[in-house]
């Protein structure tokens, strides 16, 4: 998850504060030690308690496809062994104080795409959409547009309207990877999967606008999203 760090105008700085909130991270920003939910996106205790970060939408993939996609991007060099890795698989530790809302529609540890509509939560289970590479849904009047990459398991969401018009996608099935293009029923325009520009077409130089969604566990969205809605295919 990427927040902005300006907060009324004034840029904050943020460390970890070593609490957990239903086993996700609790931070706190230096200049008002008020305490933020990671999950949530807002304070939750303090002088900003309610005030909602900015959520800047972030693209989890490979290595060789986010180089491949910009040859000349800058890293953050922290190469070291994963001390989670026997935890990702582990279905009986479902965080550190277990979790609080059983849902057995998926297993603990299934990867979910989670979307928050305009209120109403939706998770995508990673399995799910490995056979349907791009679904177009409508949830809570909001008109998505979900992309997953099978090699690199990269998922997007995308707001499919343009200029006010709901658009229809499918995968240009002679296309792959990172050079992967979609195709709009309704203009026949080529867009990047990856990210969201229209390069061919009535619509070329448009770009579709990034839906705020994250990667997460079944049983952390379920914790947080009780009432979420599920995608069965």
């Amino acid at each position: 998850m990427v927040y902005g760090r300006e907060i009324n105008g004034e840029e904050h700085t943020f460390g970890v504060s070593g609490k957990l909130i239903m086993n996700v991270l609790v931070m706190y920003d230096h200049q008002t030690r008020t305490l933020w939910s990671q999950f949530l996106n807002r304070g939750v205790e303090g002088e900003l308690e309610g005030v909602e970060l900015d959520v800047i939408p972030v693209t989890q993939t490979t290595w060789g496809a986010w180089k491949e996609l910009h040859p000349d991007t800058k890293f953050l060099d922290m190469l070291m062994a994963d001390p989670y890795d026997q935890y990702y698989s582990d279905n009986n530790r479902p965080g550190v104080i277990g979790e609080r809302n059983t849902d057995d529609r998926l297993s603990t540890k299934d990867l979910v795409v989670g979307v928050n509509f305009d209120g109403t939560p939706k998770a995508y289970p990673l399995d799910s959409l490995e056979s349907q590479p791009t679904l177009n849904d409508s949830v809570a009047g909001q008109d998505a547009l979900i992309y997953f990459d099978v090699p690199s398991g990269t998922a997007l969401v995308y707001d499919r309207r343009v200029n006010g018009r709901t658009l229809t996608f499918g995968v240009d099935t002679d296309t792959s990877g990172v050079l992967t293009t979609l195709v709009d029923d309704e203009t026949g325009s080529r867009w990047m999967a990856f990210t969201g520009l229209a390069v061919e077409g009535e619509l070329k130089g448009q770009r579709l606008e990034r839906i705020p969604s994250h990667l997460s566990f079944w049983f952390a969205w379920t914790d947080w999203n009780p009432e979420t809605e599920l995608f069965t295919g």
